[in-house]
């Protein structure tokens, strides 16, 4: 397994270009299922994830081609053929995502065979949300032999529009929703629908395919299905999570960065927390320029839903608050096992205790080079971040959870002055 080392206590300096989300590429992939014409994709991100994706959706049926054999932002789908409406537990293991193909193989094909995820390093992530608002559609839904069997009734029938209140705010809980909901009969309303703008990237896509969708971006998505879709082309938007990873990286680290082809205005709830830390931020449409002299400040705060603090920025501001002068405190949430990183930032010299969901964070004037392991994606960047700060070297093993979420950390870093190697 591939491992990063890397010597901190050096600040960084330079532009790094921020790559297409990860978390509006899984489910704009699966959106080409809900057509027999060709999707054309660009700004997708070349991370593991994605590739597990397209391997699904190939098996399915899908064919996949690059205009350009040297990019693998810009790719054509095409799902003319749909030769299996099955996703089998081999793929589904590997990406919980994949149960994103649920919805529009059903709405389609009239029926899907999914398997039921997997377990997951940082907490249940439970698909009965999806299931409870595919049945309000008129599926018929069995759980059997550890996969979700859906079929409409009768087999030959659209699914049916119908007004779903799901009883948590769930992102992929709503995309597979509006997926199906597209080409329902009737008109379907999403209630208490996620915000995040993953979701609303979705939705642009499926509005250009032909979809009616009224109320993107609210917690209230209207949607009259149509008989069909079509084609469409789409440029995926800037991974906000990737933009946030990097600012933290400037204010743990010290040093001024140019983030490019980034999305300041999905930004909000992180910018304001790092302005708190001390770092300095000039804003334009699609850039924010990020400077840090000085150690950062400790902040507090809460993991929520968008619009409010995302809990996948959590573990890469807690690696600044390790290093912050003063005491915060971190409230997840989301996810019932996301302080697993604790451990190991401790392990370089932090001071984190865990009292049930909140993390008490004793900010120390250096951290110490040492192995760390990663425990999942974002748990990754947050060592990387503290391993920057850290005087002398750090090694981060296990950074194939690395590889799923950020296309190239290392390089980017790299040309940013940071002395880091990948070591195979």
């Amino acid at each position: 397994m591939d491992k990063l080392r890397m010597v901190g206590g050096m600040p960084l300096k330079g532009e790094v270009v921020i790559a297409g989300a990860k978390n509006a590429a899984l489910p704009i992939l699966c959106a080409c299922l809900l057509t027999d014409q060709p999707v054309v994709l660009r700004n997708v991100p070349d991370l593991q994830d994605v590739r597990t994706m397209l391997k699904l959706l190939q098996e399915i049926g899908v064919t996949v081609t690059f205009p350009d054999a040297s990019d693998r932002s810009h790719m054509v789908l095409s799902a003319a053929v749909i030769k299996s409406s099955e996703a089998t537990y081999e793929m589904v293991k590997t990406m919980r995502a994949s149960i994103l193909v649920l919805g529009p193989l059903l709405a389609r094909m009239h029926s899907a065979k999914v398997s039921l995820p997997g377990g997951c390093a940082i907490g249940a992530r439970p698909v009965d949300q999806h299931i409870k608002g595919l049945k309000a559609m008129g599926a018929s839904i069995k759980i059997k032999s550890g996969y979700i069997q859906a079929e409409t009734k009768p087999p030959t029938e659209r699914l049916k529009g119908a007004s779903i209140l799901t009883d948590m705010i769930t992102v992929t809980g709503t995309e597979n929703l509006l997926m199906a909901a597209t080409l329902a009969s009737g008109t379907t309303i999403l209630e208490n629908a996620a915000r995040e703008p993953e979701v609303g990237d979705l939705a642009e896509l499926l509005v250009k395919m032909g979809a009616k969708i009224s109320g993107i971006g609210s917690d209230r998505l209207v949607i009259e299905g149509v008989e069909k879709l079509h084609g469409a082309e789409h440029v995926v938007i800037p991974d906000r999570i990737e933009a946030g990873t990097f600012l933290c990286a400037v204010a743990a680290a010290g040093g001024e960065v140019f983030v490019k082809h980034c999305r300041p205005d999905t930004l909000d709830a992180v910018m304001v927390k790092l302005k708190e830390a001390g770092l300095q931020m000039e804003i334009g449409s699609d850039w924010i320029k990020a400077s840090m002299h000085g150690r950062p400040k400790a902040v507090s705060f809460r993991t929520s839903e968008y619009p409010a603090f995302p809990t996948d920025m959590q573990a890469q501001l807690m690696a600044v608050n390790a290093v912050a002068g003063g005491s915060s405190t971190i409230t997840e949430t989301i996810f019932e096992n996301r302080f697993m990183h604790v451990q190991e930032l401790n392990r370089l010299g932090a001071d984190i205790a865990i009292e049930g969901n909140t993390a008490i964070v004793q900010g120390v004037e250096k951290l110490s080079g040492a192995i760390v392991m990663a425990t999942d994606l974002r748990a990754s960047a947050s060592l990387v971040i503290a391993g920057l700060a850290a005087q002398g070297e750090t090694q981060v093993d296990r950074i194939y959870h690395l590889d799923r979420g950020y296309d190239r950390m290392e390089h980017k870093l790299t040309l940013l002055g940071a002395k880091i190697e990948r070591i195979k």
